[in-house]
């Protein structure tokens, strides 16, 4: 039989790794293993939809272009409250890092400031072993005015959220590195051939058809009888037909 099919020395070296490790391989496999190798397949199972696709490349284009990957979204971040504004009348005050709560911006400011002196790091006294609670408090308006900062105005920033957990991500590129991590499995060519339970994509189907063939197979056959190292292996299968 004449052939253009070839194996190269890497292909070679990988063919033979795998055989040693799997030492009861039949022909399909070891063939289904040659396929994968030349043509760089990383077959993927996508559980959600019980699919499996050539590559995750062809995984993602198809679920982009269905919009089922990820959207825009855009979301307004506001950068934190202030503690004391145009109508704040009293303030109270932390003597020892100058933190102050509002009556006008916290619920309850007074216990917020015993609290805060209270476990306040810089807070080096002590009455009893026990840090004191000492802090300033103050109705002028000018003291209140010294503490007032200009909030900066909120922002609008786009951002992108899966479409299959809703959660925000700040790139695309982080979704698809999310959906890589969580959402999809690789398997090998001989995985795919040999389970019933999900379907595989139209288009991989046909590439694993116009392969899987008894012709094909043959090729292949003549195509190790090139290399001695294969011989044992050859005699085996051929027996074994």
């Amino acid at each position: 039989m004449t052939t253009t099919l070839t194996v190269t020395t890497e292909q070679k070296n990988e063919l033979l790794k795998f055989l040693k490790k799997n030492k009861n391989t039949d022909l399909v496999t070891i063939y289904l293993t040659f396929v994968e190798e030349k043509y760089k397949l990383k077959p993927v199972l996508f559980p959600r939809e019980k699919m499996i696709y050539q590559s995750l490349e062809d995984l993602i284009k198809r679920l982009e272009s269905q919009g089922k990957l990820w959207r825009e979204t855009e979301i307004t971040i506001q950068f934190g409250q202030q503690s004391v504004n145009e109508e704040t009348k009293k303030i109270y005050i932390c003597p020892f890092t100058g933190k102050v709560f509002g009556d006008n911006t916290h619920p309850n400011p007074q216990d917020a400031i015993y609290d805060w002196v209270s476990k306040c790091p810089e807070n080096k006294e002590r009455v009893g072993g026990l840090p004191v609670k000492r802090f300033f408090v103050s109705e002028d308006p000018e003291v209140i005015r010294n503490y007032m900062s200009e909030r900066k105005a909120s922002m609008k920033k786009v951002v992108y959220s899966s479409v299959i957990t809703g959660k925000l991500f700040n790139s695309k590129q982080a979704i698809f590195e999310d959906f890589k991590k969580n959402h999809i499995k690789f398997l090998t060519l001989f995985e795919v051939q040999n389970q019933n339970r999900f379907q595989i994509e139209e288009h991989f189907l046909a590439f694993i058809q116009k392969h899987l063939t008894e012709e094909k197979i043959a090729e292949f056959v003549e195509a190790l009888s090139e290399h001695t190292e294969f011989a044992s292996y050859l005699e085996k299968w051929v027996e074994s037909e």
